[in-house]
C-alpha cells in the first residue's frame, strides 16, 4: 500500500493528539495509536484521560484521570506544540466527555476531530460510564469531524441493530443526525459476512469501503488503529473519504500483520510498516 509522507529527517513532522486511555497490556488505546502513529511519521501527542489495567484477557478495572488534568495536557499541548488533527478514544465518564468538550471550544480548535465513541473492550467489559452516552451524543458528537464506532456502539448510541446493507444505512444517518459531519458505520462486528463492509456518511452521500474479512483471532485495537490512521491522514490534508480509505487499507494490513500474545487475543500490527 502507499504510506503517508514521512518527514525529512530533522524537520518537524505533523502533530496529532490522542486523547484516550492507556493499556497496561500495550494492544489498544494510547499505545494502539502511537504505534501507527509512529510508523506514519507523525508525531503523537497524548492526553491520558485514564490508566487501565487489562491483559489480553481483558479489562480488570481502571483508574480516571481527574477531568481537569485531561484539560490541562490537551491545553499545554496545543499551546507550546500544535495539532494538525486530533483523536479520542477512551473517555470514561461524562466529566471527562464535558471537560474535552469545553477544552476543544475555549480554545477554538478547528482542526478535524475524529471521535471513536468507546464504549467497552472488545471481551465487552465497560469502558464508559452508562451515563456518559448522553455526553457523548450531545456534547462531543457536534464537535466532530468524524466519528467511528463499531456495531456494538451504534446499537448503545442509536439503538440500530445493524444486520445487513438498509440497517446500515439507517444507523449511519441517525449517527448524523446527531451532529458530527461525517459518521462511519465500521462493520467489522458483522461476523454473518465474510467481508468487512464500513460505510461513511455526510448527510448526502454514502461511500463504501469494503476488504475480504481476515481470519483472525488477534484483532486487539483495530478500532484505535483505524480512527489513528484516518486521523494522521486528516492532518496530513486529505479529505475524509481519502483518509477513511487509507485507515481501512492500514488496518487491514494491520490485521494481516497481526500476531499472537498472552492467553487471549494479541494485537494489530502496524509493524509491516518497517518490512
Amino acid at each position: 500500500m502507499s504510506f503517508l509522507p514521512l518527514p525529512p529527517p530533522g524537520t518537524t513532522p505533523v502533530r496529532v493528539l490522542s486523547i484516550a486511555g492507556s493499556d497496561s497490556g500495550g494492544g489498544a488505546g494510547i499505545q494502539a495509536d502511537m504505534r501507527t502513529m509512529a510508523l506514519l511519521g507523525v508525531h503523537a501527542c497524548v492526553a491520558v484521560t485514564a490508566v487501565t489495567v487489562q491483559n489480553t484477557l481483558g479489562v480488570k478495572g481502571f483508574h480516571e484521570v481527574p477531568s481537569d488534568v485531561v484539560a490541562g495536557q490537551i491545553e499545554a499541548v496545543v499551546a507550546d506544540i500544535g495539532v494538525q488533527a486530533a483523536k479520542t478514544g477512551m473517555l470514561a465518564s461524562s466529566r471527562i466527555i464535558g471537560a474535552v468538550a469545553a477544552t476543544w471550544r475555549r480554545l477554538g480548535l478547528t482542526v478535524p476531530l475524529v471521535v471513536d465513541p468507546v464504549c467497552a473492550s472488545m471481551h465487552g467489559d465497560a469502558l464508559l460510564a452508562p451515563d456518559a452516552l448522553g455526553s457523548l451524543r450531545e456534547e462531543l458528537f457536534p464537535l466532530a469531524t468524524l466519528v467511528t464506532p463499531n456495531l456494538d456502539e451504534v446499537r448503545l448510541l442509536v439503538g440500530v441493530d445493524v444486520v445487513d446493507e438498509a440497517s446500515q444505512r439507517a444507523a449511519a444517518t441517525a449517527l448524523h443526525a446527531l451532529g458530527p459531519r461525517w459518521a462511519l458505520v465500521k462493520g467489522g462486528h458483522l461476523r454473518s459476512s465474510d467481508r468487512s463492509r464500513d460505510l461513511l456518511y455526510d448527510g448526502a452521500d454514502f461511500h463504501e469501503f469494503d476488504s475480504p474479512r481476515l481470519p483472525t483471532g488477534n484483532d486487539h485495537g483495530g478500532g484505535d488503529t483505524l480512527a489513528s490512521a484516518v486521523a494522521c491522514a486528516l492532518a496530513h490534508g486529505y479529505t475524509v473519504p481519502d483518509a477513511v480509505a487509507f485507515g481501512k487499507r492500514w488496518v487491514t494490513e494491520c490485521l494481516r500483520a497481526a500476531y499472537p500474545l498472552g492467553h487471549g487475543h494479541g494485537p494489530v500490527s502496524p509493524l509491516f510498516r518497517l518490512t
